[in-house]
């Protein structure tokens, strides 16, 4: 990790500002392939939001009355809890629901252990550090005040169900409360990989994002535990503006009322495929049981092979070369696919990115169909890593790629 941050910062995408500027940039791009329809999305995500049904309109006040009670079983059930013994929240994001729960559950001057197959998600850095603690990411869990625990990585590397059993069980040994940052988890684990729902993990609070695998939107935090915790949770988050509109519960509801297993399994299958032509181009792409991933590193040193064999980088330039970093390569590449291919990433959802590779998951069937296959987008991969090749050395052209004029 380099601070928050699993990655290094550039000349180019210095911060968050910066890819903010970037993803204005991607935004014009958008519209204009949405417009033309040849836009492709291949985040893995659902960000959008079915209307009320049946005519029913969107109201703070109405949409809770008619909706909070089935909202909380099915979101119980989801997640694994218990009517009796826990409750339920829900945040505007789930980096709102790891701050809440994080302030909550990390006292001040205290010391938090991050149990991952890879790291911690930045959200949760920053949550201990808003908090006044610290967090020691895969340090030990005895001595710890809090264990954050994420088995579905940001990396999209799986913790193994052994190793969250000897986590748990280690935490409750000592009295230290668990927290599950499930963002993907929730439904990857029980669904592909076996694992138990993230309360049955004897969890005392987790929380997933609806926009994520097999869920529909919208674009909120649910947040489930014990019932004193989830309360003192709560209190904070709506004390400081971090609750989900109420008028939105209908639309959770949906969401949750149609997620079915067989989805999650489908959209890993499709993305398997993906991997599939991919390695067969591109051997040094990493695989995980549920995504593939074209590390920034990767990246950068394929366009700088590319280039060499071009004979099109001087020794002058190549000196610019050497000052991008691997995350603006993936950066490049990205808004390569998206300009001259259509190809919406993740790269261009989260601020700032959580990993430095470009990570393909839980692709949509029908939408690698409806692109021509995954054959099809390999090569699109194939032509943008070119396009990076030539571009590389001139710090000019890629800053305009990146940040426009």
């Amino acid at each position: 990790m380099t601070g928050e941050l699993p990655y290094e910062r550039g000349a180019i995408l210095r911060g968050t500002e910066d890819d903010f500027a970037k993803l204005q940039l991607a935004w014009r791009v958008v519209a204009a392939r949405h417009a033309e329809g040849t836009l492709y999305d291949f985040t893995g995500l659902v960000r959008s939001m079915l209307a009320g049904a049946d005519g029913e309109p969107l109201d703070d006040e109405l949409a809770p009355a008619l909706h909070w009670e089935r909202l909380r079983a099915l979101a119980l059930e989801h997640l694994g809890g218990d009517l009796e013994r826990d409750d339920v929240f829900v945040a505007n994001r789930l980096t709102a629901a790891i701050f809440a729960a994080i302030q909550v559950l990390a006292p001040r001057g205290g010391r938090v252990a991050g149990v991952s197959a890879a790291y911690s998600h930045p959200a949760v850095w920053r949550a201990v550090r808003w908090a006044g603690a610290t967090l020691d990411d895969g340090g030990a869990i005895a001595g710890a005040d809090l264990v954050v625990l994420t088995r579905l990585a940001v990396t999209y590397d799986v913790l193994p169900l052994a190793e969250i059993e000897r986590a748990v069980g280690e935490a409750r040994a000592a009295g230290v409360p668990v927290f599950v940052d499930d963002a993907g988890g929730a439904r990857v684990g029980p669904a592909v990989l076996g694992q138990p729902r993230t309360l049955e993990l004897r969890a005392d609070v987790g929380a997933t994002g609806l926009d994520k695998y097999g869920t529909i939107g919208p674009r909120l935090g649910l947040l489930a535990g014990r019932r004193d915790l989830v309360s003192r949770i709560r209190a904070l988050a709506i004390e400081l503006g971090l609750e989900a509109r109420p008028m939105l519960y209908g639309a959770v509801v949906r969401s949750l009322e149609q997620y079915r297993p067989d989805r999650v399994r489908a959209l890993v299958a499709a993305t398997n495929e993906l991997g599939d032509a991919l390695e067969a181009r591109l051997p040094w792409v990493e695989r995980t049981p549920v995504a593939v991933k074209l590390p920034g590193a990767g990246t950068l040193a394929e366009a700088a092979r590319r280039a060499d064999a071009c004979d099109t980088v001087s020794q002058a330039s190549a000196t610019v070369a050497r000052g991008l970093v691997p995350v603006e390569a993936t950066a490049a590449l990205a808004m390569l696919l998206l300009r001259d291919h259509g190809i919406h990433t993740v790269h261009f959802a989260a601020l700032p990115p959580g990993t430095d590779a470009l990570l393909l998951k839980f692709v949509a069937p029908e939408t690698l169909a409806r692109f021509g296959g995954a054959t099809a987008f390999a090569t699109a991969v194939d032509e943008s890593l070119d396009e990076l090749a030539r571009l590389r050395a001139d710090d000019r052209m890629l800053r305009r790629l990146l940040l426009g004029g």
